[in-house]
């Protein structure tokens, strides 16, 4: 009995070490654990519009969607048994003015897996199966995306105690999803029945990225405003300053690949509608992905200066990931419409920024995971 206690002490000292219980695990499972399902999703969603294709490259995509539909049922049931377990942590959580921001996270990662599935889950589950569950989840990233979207900023409106927080740009977090409901149900538009159905599928993406898009560009202007007047994010928080670069990328991605289903729905005597929607998605690419590069200059400029004052691990690191991987498909899809080499090349590069990003992150998570540090509070 003795010998089987010292072994157990062994294990549970390689093991969740800096839990007092692994019960623990489940206590303050934060929303934005999701950020790691978005963030790994995306890596496959981006490789599959590369300008160059191969069969390696679709084995590799492949296998990360695989590993961030295993990611999204294990985090989607851990996040359950905290709100059974663990009720008045979670609520508290949903209640805070920084925390809840955060719950945008768990539709995007829904519409993410979601694309992959509609791309990638063809060979493994059937051109039926894969089609009707990228639908389902399509369906429920975008009804819970457009309830963040009204939700998080109405409570923080309605809070009985206004929140001394200026504003962080982890408030893009719960008016992103309808963007990216709006570039994920685009590849959803040429399996829709032609006719009317078809063209209100279209029509509701496009009603979807003037949600977010508006929405963004408000809040985008108070995060630039506090930056400029109360200093970046420090710390932890500071990585999530790569957030304002999901909006740029979701949005030219959304623009052009819309565009292009358009040509589906308007035809005949309605097709100079079609060609109108192309020269906007191109046009707006380019005025936004001018913006996107002042953005992203910024956001390197700041990462640099905090890792050097010190940069410790945070969940927060998966900001680095998913922005970056919309930017990769945005100027893919730019690069499509303009039948332009140097854009889609320089999406091709900064693919390669993306997976040096998530093997970082994804290792240090599974470190601090098999630690248990990650489940602690911050």
């Amino acid at each position: 009995m003795t010998a089987t206690l010292e072994r157990t002490g062994v294990v549970r000292r390689r093991l969740l070490p800096d839990l007092d219980h692994p019960r623990q695990v489940f206590e303050h499972l934060t929303p934005n654990w999701f950020a790691a399902v978005m963030g790994t999703g995306i890596v496959a969603n981006a490789a599959i519009v590369l300008p160059v294709q191969s069969a390696i490259i679709t084995a590799f995509a492949t296998a990360i969607w695989l590993l961030a539909s295993v990611l999204l049922v294990a985090i989607s049931v851990a996040f359950a048994v905290h709100w059974r377990r663990h009720g008045e942590t979670a609520r508290r959580y949903a209640t805070d003015p920084v925390m809840s921001q955060f719950y945008g996270a768990l539709p995007m990662a829904l519409l993410t897996v979601g694309a992959g599935t509609l791309h990638l889950g063809e060979p493994i589950l059937g051109g039926a199966v894969a089609l009707s569950i990228s639908g389902v989840l399509w369906a429920a990233g975008t009804a819970i995306g457009v309830a963040t979207a009204v939700w998080v900023p109405f409570a923080m409106m309605t809070a009985e105690q206004k929140s001394e927080h200026a504003a962080l740009p982890a408030w893009l977090m719960p008016v992103v999803p309808p963007m990216v409901s709006a570039s994920t149900g685009a590849a959803l538009v040429a399996y829709v029945p032609a006719g009317q159905l078809r063209l209100t599928m279209l029509a509701g993406c496009y009603a979807l990225f003037g949600m977010s898009l508006i929405l963004g560009l408000m809040t985008m202007t108070l995060i630039y405003a506090r930056l400029l007047r109360g200093g970046v994010p420090v710390s932890r928080s500071a990585p999530t300053i790569w957030i304002t670069l999901g909006m740029v990328g979701q949005s030219i991605t959304a623009a052009n690949l819309l565009a292009v289903q358009s040509h589906l729905v308007f035809t005949g005597g309605h097709a100079p509608i079609a060609v109108g929607l192309t020269v906007f998605g191109i046009v707006y690419g380019l005025v936004m992905g001018g913006f996107g590069i002042a953005m992203f200059t910024l956001a390197v400029a700041v990462t640099v200066r905090t890792v050097r004052r010190g940069l410790p691990f945070a969940l927060t690191w998966w900001s680095f990931t998913f922005p970056v991987g919309t930017c990769v498909t945005g100027l893919c899809a730019l690069g499509f419409a303009l039948d332009s080499t140097p854009i889609r090349d320089l999406g091709a590069a900064l693919y390669v920024v993306l997976l040096a990003a998530w093997v970082t992150v994804a290792a240090r998570t599974v470190r601090g995971a098999i630690g248990g540090r990650v489940f602690l509070p911050a």
